[in-house]
């Protein structure tokens, strides 16, 4: 078949990808360039979501994990495991308990994954590992593992992969209309007629259904994800309790540097994706909850803007799971997360 993919994130080019393999003629449309949105901005880890699981979400956690290490075979010149710990403090709101049990679960649900085991550390273990981390508190911790990426690298490569099995790449090319018969429309007015039209654009894919006159099944929550770098080596990644919340965030070592994140904020799509005033000064106060006297500045800032499918009020409740609809010869995804694009890209072209 002959098969238009419009948006240039990860999910696209891995939908891209995926649909060459399997014999079909596609070509990539991207408004702008490859990986410059979303998916370049996200907090570079391959992970099942170990906090997906107080939602239940056990299926995409389970489908997150087997993609986390298909990553980390599939690349590992841009994916490596990385080892995090979760401090337990006597005044947190997770017992040892039940981050115990949420981490048994995790790692069952991982298979045989190459990846150890979680296990657990002693106070003092746990403050070697990350010196300056308050102390007061202090029970001990637990050592997990995940997978940490170059994201606008990898997505990259998995470009390049796409462009070696066919696909041909149209950089600032907008799609500004799609129609269900297969056809799309350019910004210069062009119209060009495919077999199948896969919209994978991610943020935008309920505007564009909209501005073709075309209903959408779905809605989306817009929720903006905030990360700070700080000039900082950072000797232990962490998954840190958030002080009087439940929320959790990461701190990870970034090319030498610490990189702090992630924020949930939900926003309009015309709002400007940037790290407000409000979000950096969040992030900063919980890193200096942890770790008090340290010395640092802020040397970056970024965020990226996640596509959510509306389902609760709160959008640390709201799921990570995705959803692939079909229109006569228009295809749509709606959600989607970084490490499970190819699974999502297998549904997909199921889909054709």
């Amino acid at each position: 078949m002959n098969i238009a993919v419009i948006g240039g994130g990860i999910n696209g080019l891995c939908c891209a990808w995926r649909m060459a393999r399997s014999g079909h003629r596609v070509s990539l449309y991207e408004r702008s360039g490859i990986m410059r949105a979303t998916s370049s901005a996200s907090s570079k880890l391959l992970h099942g979501g170990l906090r997906y699981l107080e939602n239940r979400e056990f299926g995409l956690v389970k489908e997150a994990l087997r993609e986390r290490s298909a990553w980390l075979e599939r690349a590992p010149e841009l994916a490596h495991p990385v080892s995090l710990v979760i401090p337990v403090y006597r005044q947190g709101r997770r017992r040892r308990f039940t981050i115990g049990i949420g981490l048994f679960i995790y790692d069952f649900l991982a298979g045989e994954s190459a990846l150890p085991k979680s296990s657990w550390l002693p106070r003092q273990a746990v403050l070697e590992r990350s010196p300056g981390l308050d102390a007061d508190g202090l029970v001990g911790g637990y050592e997990f593992f995940d997978g940490q990426m170059d994201d606008y690298q990898l997505g990259l490569w998995v470009a390049h992969q796409a462009g070696k099995s066919g696909v041909s790449i149209f950089e600032n090319s907008e799609i500004v209309r799609v129609d269900p018969q297969g056809a799309i429309t350019l910004g210069s007015g062009e119209i060009r007629h495919f077999d199948r039209v896969c919209n994978v654009t991610g943020p935008w894919a309920v505007r564009l259904l909209r501005a073709s006159g075309i209903a959408s099944p779905l809605e989306l929550d817009l929720v903006r994800g905030s990360h700070l770098v700080l000039n900082v080596p950072c000797p232990q990644a962490m998954l840190l309790e958030v002080p009087g919340e439940r929320r959790i965030l990461f701190v990870l070592p970034w090319k030498g540097k610490t990189l702090l994140g992630t924020t949930e904020v939900r926003q309009l799509l015309d709002d400007p994706i940037e790290c407000s005033a409000e979000e950096r000064s969040y992030l900063l106060a919980v890193f200096r909850h942890y770790w008090p006297d340290a010395e640092f500045d802020v040397e970056q800032q970024f965020s990226g803007l996640r596509p959510l499918i509306r389902g609760h009020q709160d959008p640390n409740r709201t799921t990570r799971e995705y959803a692939v609809t079909r229109q006569g010869s228009l295809i749509s995804v709606f959600g989607g997360k970084w490490t499970t694009a190819m699974s999502l890209a297998e549904k997909v072209t199921d889909a054709l």
